[in-house]
């Protein structure tokens, strides 16, 4: 009695799948035969289990759940694919500001002074974004600022806008000594952040602007800043 429940139940899927077969395009058939599959998988699982055979049914019915997409059955799902729930980082400079996106890595920049005030990086042409460059002269922190947006966009930027920008380079000095509140958000953290919050938020961070990885040693210096900034409240 069993084995012909077994048999009308594989029928049965045999049949679902064939009509589908007839009607999905490529991606709905491929979703379909991996839930099928997991079904089938399921079945078969039970199976062996209620007849004594949990060796085997145990590992088949576990592999058919993770094909119905029961991710937290399945051993080789990974905590590395969580997001940060959406964090950003601000820096600013007298003339800029940079938002980096903890998640992508995406920097978007914004002009807080200078010809372009009230403008988005991301909106500007490149004989703007050099113009603003070679405005930033008279300032490191905003020139630092603004190549890094530009190393993480442009990979030739370099050779386009040196040549004809190389004096002033350097200008003033930085503002002085990070405050807490700049250090919360250059880190993406909110005032109430722990020391092993802050820590994680360096580590995640540096990955993404270290220079090692063709990041910014300007980002890279205020990340660590903010970190030793914050931590000496700790």
């Amino acid at each position: 009695m069993v084995y012909l429940l077994l048999g009308i139940f594989a029928l049965v899927v045999l049949l679902v799948s064939a009509q589908s077969f007839v009607n999905a395009n490529p991606a709905v058939l491929a979703r379909r035969i991996k839930v099928l599959c997991g079904i089938v998988l399921v079945g078969f699982g039970g199976f062996f289990t209620l007849t004594g055979r949990m060796m085997i049914g145990l590992p088949v019915a576990a592999f058919g759940l993770s094909l119905l997409g029961w991710g937290r059955l399945n051993p080789f799902s990974s905590r590395r694919t969580q997001k940060s729930g959406g964090q950003k980082s601000t820096v600013r400079s007298a003339m800029l500001e940079m938002e980096l996106d903890h998640d992508s890595g995406e920097m978007r920049g914004f002009v807080l002074a200078g010809h372009f005030q009230g403008r988005e990086l991301e909106d500007l042409s490149p004989d703007e974004l050099k113009e603003l460059w070679l405005e930033t002269a008279a300032d490191s922190q905003s020139r630092a600022l603004i190549e890094a947006y530009f190393d993480r966009r442009f990979a030739r930027w370099r050779e386009d806008f040196e040549a004809d920008g190389a004096e002033g380079h350097g200008g003033a000095t930085g503002a002085g000594p990070m405050t807490y509140e700049e250090a919360y958000e250059v880190l993406g953290l909110t005032p109430n952040a722990g020391e092993a919050e802050i820590r994680a938020a360096h580590r995640r961070l540096m990955k993404r602007v270290h220079p090692d990885s063709g990041g910014s040693t300007f980002l890279a210096a205020k990340l660590n800043e903010a970190k030793d900034t914050l931590l000496r409240r700790h």
